[in-house]
């Protein structure tokens, strides 16, 4: 077990070399790029979170009700994040049949839509199922 264990740890650092030889040329332009998307998760996107999961805490009393709008929340800035490089950038090349000729603006709102009506539709039922409980009893 002990070989394994060691040629997997020469196999991975060799991949590990190769992959970052290859990325040297390429360091300037990439470097923006591997910095960028930590400091903003840590500078912008994690206390962002932090203070939305508090308002929600205030604001949804009721357990239940808060797990599924948190489950929105993160299915949304799921959908969200995986947008935004197509919604950012054109195309860097020609167009390839079958690939970009979709309409992502709308595909991203349609998703939105999909993942709250589903919410809302859970929230509304488990409402009228607990009120004709209440009622009952």
């Amino acid at each position: 077990m002990r070989t394994v264990r060691l040629l997997l740890l020469v196999l991975g650092t060799a991949a590990a070399a190769y992959g970052g030889w290859l990325l040297l040329p390429q360091l300037a332009t990439t470097l923006p790029w591997l910095l960028g998307g930590p400091l903003l998760h840590d500078i912008l996107v994690a206390p962002l979170v932090g203070l939305v999961g508090l308002a929600l805490g205030r604001l949804v009393t009721d357990r239940f009700r808060r797990a599924w709008i948190g489950a929105g929340l993160l299915a949304s800035a799921t959908l969200l994040l995986i947008a935004v490089p197509l919604l950012w950038r054109p195309p860097s090349a020609p167009p390839n049949p079958g690939l970009p000729d979709r309409d992502y603006p709308l595909g991203l709102v349609a998703g939105l839509a999909v993942v709250w009506g589903v919410i809302v539709l859970v929230l509304v039922v488990t409402t009228i199922v607990g009120r004709r409980g209440a009622n009952r009893s």
